[in-house]
């Protein structure tokens, strides 16, 4: 829980404290005079000047937000002085880059913390496919589990297929392939020595309405292949009595050639039948030598259902290996990642403007809390490509044509660029309490579904 708690403020306060810094930085660039920089809001914990500097720097009690006040007449009266260092007699060009620049601030810092996880090197599954999801859309394409993914493109993009250098690698060209709506053409190594082939995966119109943990056991591709052993049993439980050890390697179960340790699982899992433990032949291999022996699994309750297990721990970890990269491909494939998923993200949003994804979609501060503990805990490697994406999604939301968003004022600003002429006050007015019901409301519906996550 504290890991959780330190994990999120941190993340929080850098990812504002670099977004209102952009504002800060442009509009000292400008010209314009900054009275106060604040991450958070409320009764100011901590606050500091520096000697010449009129700008107040100040660390507010509620964290979920920031501000840059800037000398403004529209705000307080202007000494005739100082009037040329207000926001509003700047340029239009300058006022436009003094807002877009917090935006593109985090988008840099999502760069820049991509570059980072690519230079560092980082631990990764082998791309080598475990037996896809029964009915699967791997599965119809011709999949069985064990191919190693050389390679990886998409239709309707021109230019040569991509290596695949991880299951990661796989997983993202996977998800991107099914919320593009786009067919993705993998190279295979069925085995090794063997010749490559190629499977088209049909990934076009996929019901991508649902874009969560789901997506990946839709297509039939949730995890990298595993070895089918077994190891910690527990004692007293259906492996230890059926004469079952640590070290055994499961080759079938009744008529089921087993693949791999997920495949294996999945089958222990449903060896019931009307809710009631069925006997099966296990073939195993144990030192070399093939035996063949009479397993009865368990019959436990999971979330309702009546589920077979059998006390011992199933299948081994992945096949890991160190994916690095140089300095200037690292920091190319940085901005890559970030473009792809400030698409990805702005997609998204669209689709559930119009409906065709859920609005359960949206997450809010439980849950980015949650995954920032999850991350923390997982290393710094994780931790940073979760700020990563939480500093890309900032980045995108904030561009976004609301009146009391970042993009909302560059809108006001186009308005202004074409017509020659602000927008009037009324209409301001208008579009300001519009554009704060509805982000109350996007916030109302991301608590709620936090909520639902965390109790479910």
């Amino acid at each position: 829980m504290l890991l959780t708690v330190v994990a999120f403020i941190v993340a929080l306060g850098l990812l504002i404290a670099v977004h209102e810094y952009g504002h800060y930085r442009v509009a000292v660039a400008c010209g314009v005079k900054v009275l106060r920089f604040s991450v958070g809001f409320g009764q100011p914990l901590v606050r500091w000047q520096r000697p010449g500097s009129p700008t107040e720097f100040v660390i507010g009690a509620f964290p979920l937000g920031g501000y840059v006040r800037m000398l403004d007449e529209r705000e307080a009266p202007v000494p005739e002085a100082e009037r040329h260092l207000a926001f509003n007699n700047q340029s239009l060009r300058a006022r436009a880059a003094i807002v877009a620049a917090g935006p593109l601030a985090n988008l840099l810092l999502a760069v820049l913390l991509y570059a980072l996880v690519n230079w560092s090197g980082v631990q990764e599954p082998r791309a080598v496919l475990a037996s896809p999801v029964a009915g699967s859309i791997a599965q119809q394409a011709g999949l069985r589990g064990g191919e190693l993914v050389l390679a990886q493109a998409r239709e309707g993009h021109d230019g040569e297929a991509e290596p695949v250098r991880s299951f990661e690698d796989l997983r993202w060209a996977l998800t991107r392939g099914a919320l593009d709506g786009e067919n993705v053409l993998l190279t295979l190594q069925p085995h090794p020595g063997a010749a490559e082939r190629q499977v088209l995966l049909p990934l076009a119109g996929m019901d991508v309405s649902q874009a969560d943990a789901t997506l990946l056991r839709k297509i039939g591709i949730a995890s990298p292949w595993t070895r089918p052993v077994l190891n910690g049993l527990t004692e007293g439980g259906a492996a230890e009595r059926a004469g079952l050890r640590a070290g055994d390697v499961v080759l079938r179960l009744g008529a089921i050639d087993i693949v791999d340790g997920a495949q294996l699982r999945e089958a222990i899992r449903q060896s019931l039948q009307n809710g009631q433990a069925l006997a099966s032949t296990w073939r195993i291999e144990r030192d070399g030598q093939t035996l063949e022996l009479s397993v009865t699994p368990d019959v436990v309750q999971e979330q309702g259902s009546a589920v077979g297990r059998i006390g011992a721990y199933v299948g081994a970890a992945p096949e890991m290996l160190e994916v690095r990269y140089g300095p200037l491909e690292g920091l190319a494939l940085g901005a890559q990642r970030t473009w792809e998923v400030s698409m990805l993200t702005l997609r998204m949003m669209g689709r559930m403007v119009i409906g065709q994804a859920s609005l359960k979609n949206l997450s809010g501060p439980l849950t980015i809390a949650d995954y920032a503990g999850r991350s923390a805990s997982m290393g710094l490697v994780q931790y940073l490509t979760f700020l990563a994406l939480i500093s890309v999604s900032l980045g995108v939301l904030n561009l976004l044509p609301l009146p009391v968003l970042d993009g909302g004022h560059l809108m006001y600003y186009l308005w202004e660029g074409v017509t020659g002429r602000g927008v009037p006050e009324a209409w301001m007015e208008r579009l300001q309490r519009g554009g704060v019901a509805l982000l109350l409301l996007m916030m109302t519906i991301a608590l709620f579904n936090d909520i639902t996550r965390l109790i479910g």
